[in-house]
């Protein structure tokens, strides 16, 4: 295995969580009610997996490989990716701020959390197309079996520290856990 592709299985499940987001927001535009629990567990999903653990493996250990063999952070495709994160966390931030309000009676805040939570699936949903078939398969090309290696030693590193002992699997179950419960 290569290190792109155990970041691709996480963008599987990403994706799993842009479907219940989409799934979210249609509801919320209907005037359906979403229980406030589920909300706060995707937003939870966004922040540690998709942000702290994914990106986190993106930004802390492929980019900066990527960056030795002369894919600069300035520039390129890897500072698309780079924007493209803060962008996500922009929207996430508007998300959680939306939730709250939700959360606290505020049935306005409903048009809130739907707008960010589309703008974020749109954004993740390209931006997940770009990296499996652009900025991996550069790093594919780039990077010898031996720092392919390397990098899954240092993502299972990035695992225990930033997920902890079994919340992997937490976060893996957890999309299609929130969308039975809402179908």
């Amino acid at each position: 295995m290569v290190a792109t592709d155990a970041l691709k299985k996480d963008h599987r499940v990403i994706e799993q969580m842009l479907r219940l987001l989409e799934l979210t927001s249609k509801k919320l535009e209907n005037g359906e009610d979403m229980p406030v629990d589920l909300l706060k567990k995707a937003l939870d999903f966004i922040r540690n997996f998709a942000d702290n653990y994914h990106h986190g493996k993106e930004e802390d250990i492929l980019f900066k490989k990527m960056g030795e063999k002369g894919f600069g952070i300035e520039g390129g495709p890897v500072a698309v990716m780079l924007d493209e994160h803060n962008t996500g966390r922009g929207y996430t931030r508007a998300l959680s701020e939306g939730i709250d309000k939700y959360a606290s009676g505020d049935d306005n805040a409903r048009k809130e959390i739907a707008e960010n939570a589309r703008n974020y699936t749109r954004l993740l949903a390209t931006h997940i197309m770009k990296e499996d078939n652009i900025l991996y398969t550069l790093a594919d090309k780039i990077l010898p079996q031996n720092q392919q290696e390397e990098l899954l030693e240092k993502f299972a590193i990035v695992e225990k520290d930033r997920l902890g002992n079994g919340r992997l699997l937490y976060y893996l179950n957890m999309p299609d856990e929130l969308i039975k419960a809402i179908t």
